[in-house]
Formats: structure tokens, sequence, C-alpha cells
């Protein structure tokens, strides 16, 4: 049997990982096992003495299922091998992605018909909040919020809708 990660060697190390409650397992060549997690005997031993010292084990290495790609292939290489790349490396990946585009939700362009409904929302809940302010005799409130609208409607005249 071909090595699942490099497919050009014999395949003579299995082994077993858990990823998101999944169990997955791998047959690696002794080379692509040793370079995702060292070798067999410091890391059998590293976690027995992480144990006896109460520290947590060092987590081994995580590789893609459906492209064999390795975190440490992307720490190289900058480059992640599939879509399911993001869902198995979601934990290390998301502190670059939130230093590279300051947020983790993505949040995409927005068209111009977006724009504009989301404009006739704010403003129609503005009116609704100015009316029972003034109902509620809340004056420099409505006077507020009337500013408010005042903008809302502005933007709505340059982007055309109004």
């Amino acid at each position: 049997m071909l090595c699942q990660r490099c497919k050009k060697n014999q395949a003579t190390v299995s082994c077993v990982e858990e990823i998101n409650g999944k169990k997955i397992g791998y047959n690696l060549c002794r080379e692509c096992y040793t370079e995702m997690f060292g070798s067999f005997s410091s890391a059998v031993n590293n976690d027995i003495l992480a144990g006896l010292f109460g520290q947590p084990a060092k987590r081994h290495a995580r590789i893609c299922p459906v492209c064999g790609t390795v975190y440490s292939d992307f720490e190289r290489t900058g480059l992640l091998g599939c879509a399911s790349c993001y869902d198995v490396f979601k934990e290390e990946l998301m502190p670059y992605i939130e230093r590279i585009q300051g947020r983790v939700v993505h949040v995409g362009k927005v068209g111009q018909d977006a724009r504009e409904q989301d404009l006739t929302r704010k403003l129609s809940r503005l009116q609704e909040e100015l009316e029972l302010a003034v109902r509620e005799r809340r004056y420099a409130d409505a006077q507020r919020i009337n500013l408010k609208i005042s903008e809302v409607r502005k933007r709505m005249t340059e982007s055309g809708e109004a």
C-alpha cells in the first residue's frame, strides 16, 4: 500500500487521529510520519513525560483526509491543498485570518440593491422610533432620531433611490 501523503513510498506506519470527534486513519511511510509527528520513540516519550508533569501533551500534526496536506506544508508554502483544509486546520488558521483581515467573519461585498434595501429598512425603523418617542413625549430623543432620518434620506437621495 502506498503512503497516503506522498503517494510514492510504501506505507509502513498506520496511525489514527481524531478530528472534530471523527477518527481518521492514515497509512504513512516512515519519512512522512517522521515529518508530521517526529520519531515514534520521541513522540511516545514526550507524551509520557508531559503526562507525568501535568503538562498537556504535544498536539500531533493534522492531515487533511481529502488531499493529504499537513499543516507544516501550509507553514512552509503558505498554500492549502483543498477546501477541506480550511475545516481541518481551522484552529490554526483563525489567528492568521483575523490578523490579515481584521475579523474572522466573512462579510463580502454588498451590491447596490442590498444597500438600498438596508437604507429603506433603517428609515422605516427610525420612523417607528420617532413616532414612539413623540407619543412618549421624549422630545430630545425625537429630535436626535429626526436628525438620523434626515441623514438616511440624504444617503438614499445620493444613491438614487428616493
